[in-house]
C-alpha cells in the first residue's frame, strides 16, 4: 500500500469522483457561515428553489461586521452604527431562521470569529473536511482536519450538494526542530516561516507543519500557525493528531459521546502522515534560529527579527524587489536602516482569528499587568474572538488588567483585523497588530500595520513603540 500523508488521507476519505478535467468532487463534513459570503448563496438557493443538502452540517454566527463597542452591543443588531453593515447581519440572522441552519447570534453564548468558535464548540473534529466563505479557514487544520476558504459561489454549491467541486493540492512539509527560546511565540514561529519562504513559497501546496516545535506547541498555538498557513501561500495548514488534540476535543458541545467517542478517538489517532510519506516539498528551520518577529512592510513577507533595522532597498540586487521595497516603505513612513524598536505606534490591536483565544490574552495580560498604556498611544483594543473566550478571561480577571492599564476590553468579534466595522486605523497611523494582513489599507485606509505576538503587541502599547518582549518578561516565561 502506498506511504500517505495526512492531506493524502484526508483527501481520500472524502474524495467523491475525479472529473476529466483534473478536478474532483469533495464531501464536506462541516460548512460554517458568516454574515459576508453568505447572502448571495441564500438568495441562489431560493431562486432555484433549492433547499440545504444537510442541515446539521452548517453552522452560522456574525464576525466580520458586528461592533465590538459595549454600548453599540448592548442595543443588540440595530445598534450597529454602518447601515451595510447592519444590513447584513440581520439578513444572516433571517437567512438561518427561515432555512432551519444552527447560528449563534451576536450576542448568544457561543458567537464568536467563526476560527475561534468552530473549534471550541467541537464543531470542528479531527478527520473532517471544513469549509467556509473565509480564506483563514485553514486554522481549523491544527486539529487533523482538511480545512480550507471558499468562494461565495462555492458557498452556496456546498449548501446545495454538500459537495465542493476542487482540485488536489501538492505535498509540502514545514519542519520546526528544537526548543523555542524565552519570549517566542507560534505567532513569531509562523511569520518566521514566512520571511523564509515567502508568501508564494506554499503556492498549490497543503503545508503540514512537524517537528518538535508543533508537537510541545498548544492546540491554540497550531491554529494561530495554520491560520497563517494562506499568508505562505498555501490554502491549508495541517498539524497531525496527537494526545493533544484528542484531550482538546475532548466533551466540547459537538463532540460525540460514550461509544461514539470511543470510536471517533480512535479513528482519530490514525490521522498521521506514513513515516514514510514522501512530501513534494520539505522545508527545515531551527527553532534556535527564531526570534520575536515584526512585520516592518505591506506583506507578511516583509518580516524581521525585532533586534533587526528596516531594510535597505539599495541593498536589494534584483530591480523587482528593490522596487517593492521601495514603495513599502512609502507607505510606512519608514527609512531604510531604522531599529525596528524605534518605530513608534499610534495603537494597538490584540485580536483577529489568529490571535484572540484565551492563551493569546493571558499572554498580553502578562506584559500589561502593573503598567500603563503610554500617553503617546491614542488606543488600545483587547479584543476576544468568542463569547466563551470573553467569558474565560472576565472570570480570570484579565478584563480588569487591561482597563487598569488604559485598555478597551471589548465583545468579541474580527474588530480592527479589517476595515470591515468600525474599528479602523486613521491615515498615517501605526499600529501593532496580532492580525495576519498587513497590506495597504488593510485596517483602515491609509493605515500602517505592523504584525507580531500578543505579547509584543501588549509591550508595545506600554512602550509606545515597538520593543523586544524578552526585556519584559520574567525570566522562564515563554
Amino acid at each position: 500500500m502506498r506511504a500517505k500523508t495526512l492531506y493524502d488521507k484526508l483527501w481520500d476519505e472524502h474524495l467523491v469522483k475525479e472529473n476529466p478535467d483534473g478536478s474532483s468532487v469533495l464531501y464536506i463534513d462541516r460548512h460554517v457561515l458568516h454574515e459576508v459570503t453568505s447572502p448571495q448563496a441564500f438568495e441562489g438557493l431560493r431562486l432555484a428553489g433549492r433547499l440545504p443538502w444537510r442541515l446539521d452540517t452548517n453552522i452560522a454566527t456574525p464576525d466580520h461586521n458586528i461592533s465590538t463597542d459595549r454600548n453599540e452591543r448592548s442595543a443588540g443588531v440595530s445598534g450597529i452604527p454602518d447601515l451595510v453593515s447592519r444590513i447584513q447581519v440581520k439578513t444572516l440572522d433571517e437567512n438561518c431562521d427561515q432555512f432551519g441552519i444552527k447560528e449563534f447570534k451576536m450576542n448568544e453564548m457561543g458567537q464568536g470569529i467563526v476560527h475561534v468558535m468552530g473549534p471550541e464548540l467541537g464543531a470542528t473534529m479531527p478527520g473532517m473536511t471544513v469549509v467556509c466563505g473565509d480564506s483563514h479557514t485553514a486554522t481549523h487544520g491544527a486539529l487533523g482536519c482538511l480545512a480550507h476558504g471558499i468562494g461565495t459561489s462555492e458557498v452556496e454549491h456546498v449548501l446545495a450538494t454538500q459537495c465542493l467541486v476542487t482540485k488536489k493540492m501538492k505535498n509540502m512539509r514545514v519542519t520546526v526542530h528544537g526548543v523555542l527560546g524565552c519570549g517566542v511565540t507560534p505567532k513569531d514561529v509562523i511569520l518566521a516561516i514566512i520571511g523564509r519562504i515567502g508568501t508564494a513559497g506554499g503556492n498549490g501546496h497543503a503545508i503540514e507543519f512537524a517537528g518538535s516545535v508543533f508537537r510541545d506547541m498548544s492546540i491554540e498555538g497550531r491554529m494561530t500557525v495554520c491560520n497563517m498557513a494562506i499568508e505562505a501561500g498555501a490554502r491549508v495548514g495541517l498539524v497531525a493528531v496527537d494526545d493533544k488534540t484528542i484531550s482538546y476535543c475532548k466533551g466540547r458541545q459537538f463532540i460525540p459521546k460514550g461509544k461514539l467517542w470511543v470510536d471517533a478517538s480512535s479513528y482519530w489517532q490514525t490521522l498521521v502522515s506514513d513515516s514514510d510519506a514522501v512530501f513534494d516539498l520539505e522545508v527545515v528551520i531551527d527553532a534556535a534560529d527564531i526570534e520575536p518577529q515584526v512585520t516592518w512592510g505591506t506583506s507578511p513577507e516583509m518580516v524581521a527579527p525585532v533586534t533587526a533595522l528596516v531594510p535597505d532597498p539599495l541593498d536589494e540586487a534584483e530591480e523587482d524587489r528593490r522596487k517593492g521595497f521601495t514603495r513599502a516603505l512609502e507607505y510606512m513612513g519608514l527609512q531604510g536602516g531604522t531599529p525596528i524598536t524605534s518605530i513608534n505606534v499610534d495603537r494597538v490591536f490584540i485580536g483577529s482569528c489568529t490571535n484572540s483565544r484565551i492563551e493569546d490574552i493571558r499572554e498580553a495580560a502578562l506584559v500589561v499587568d502593573g503598567h500603563k498604556v503610554a500617553n503617546s498611544v491614542k488606543q488600545v483594543l483587547v479584543v476576544p474572538g468568542s463569547q466563551m473566550v470573553k467569558a474565560q478571561a472576565e472570570a480570570e480577571g484579565l478584563d480588569k488588567i487591561f482597563e487598569k492599564a488604559g485598555m478597551d476590553w471589548r465583545e468579541p468579534g474580527c474588530s480592527m483585523c479589517l476595515a470591515m466595522n468600525a474599528d479602523k486605523l486613521g491615515v498615517g497611523e501605526h499600529c501593532a497588530s496580532t492580525s495576519n494582513r498587513n497590506f495597504e489599507g488593510r485596517q483602515g485606509t491609509g493605515g500602517r500595520t505592523h504584525l507580531m505576538s500578543p505579547a509584543m503587541a501588549a509591550a508595545a502599547a506600554v512602550a509606545g513603540h515597538i520593543v523586544d518582549v524578552r526585556d519584559w518578561l520574567p525570566r522562564g516565561e515563554n
